[in-house]
């Protein structure tokens, strides 16, 4: 049976990233479409846009295209976005994957569900940035989010990396239970991801729990769609 996925990623990236689990997914006989999201174009306006503009964006590219029976996934950030798009594309979709990715809750903003430390880094490099964008400092970026990669991979991604406007993390949602929404929903959690410390603002179970499912484990670290794509691949078939 071949199935339509449409793959959104998390912040900093273009929809370049998906390219080694989208070639494994399509060798399995489905249609993969991977967007970029507007402000993650290299040479975008970080101030162009709000987090509501990219979920209008992604829902509009499911309709325009007539995409029908969709699996939306989304990773990280990205969790904001498929969150968002859900109830108004629910008639298209067959399903929502979350790998690794928030579960925005009610009115909550992505600066508010995670570590403080955190978000006062990302307020002080959007202040020093001069356009309100974050740009992911490599060592950050080197042992929270991709710690599995050699450093030379380590250093090539990270330059590919683009500045995150700062607006779509301070933006909340006025979203509907998702249970009312009649989709079925999964979790995949990559088991060495970090990018979130161990205890309550951890990935898992916060997220899992406010889905009411368990997750599904695969290897590698919050960016194993690099590092570990053909277990993250065969993890998103199976959730």
């Amino acid at each position: 049976m071949t199935d339509t996925y449409v793959l959104i990623t998390g912040a900093w990236h273009g929809g370049w990233a998906w390219r080694p689990v989208a070639q494994r997914l399509r060798a399995q006989g489905h249609r993969v479409l991977t967007p970029t999201l507007p402000g993650l174009h290299d040479g975008a306006d970080p101030t162009a846009h709000s987090l509501h503009d990219v979920i209008d964006y992604v829902v509009d590219f499911v309709e325009r295209a007539d995409l029908r029976e969709v699996s939306l996934l989304g990773h990280s950030w990205g969790g904001y976005v498929i969150t968002g798009a859900a109830s108004r594309l629910a008639p298209r979709l067959r399903r929502l994957v979350y790998w690794s990715a928030f579960v925005p809750a009610d009115g909550r903003p992505l600066l508010e569900e995670i570590p403080e430390d955190h978000a006062g880094m990302f307020a002080q490099l959007a202040e020093a940035s001069g356009n309100n964008s974050i740009t992911l400092p490599f060592e950050v970026w080197q042992h929270g989010f991709i710690q599995d990669a050699k450093e030379s991979v380590q250093r090539l991604l990270h330059s590919l990396l683009i500045p995150q406007p700062m607006g779509y993390f301070a933006d909340g949602l006025d979203i509907p239970p998702m249970p009312s929404l009649g989709l079925p929903v999964s979790y995949v959690y990559s088991t060495e991801d970090i990018a979130l410390p161990p205890g309550e603002l951890a990935w898992t179970p916060r997220f899992p729990e406010r889905l009411g499912v368990t997750a599904l484990e695969t290897p590698g670290s919050h960016e194993s769609c690099f590092t570990r794509p053909v277990e993250l691949a065969d993890a998103l078939l199976k959730a």
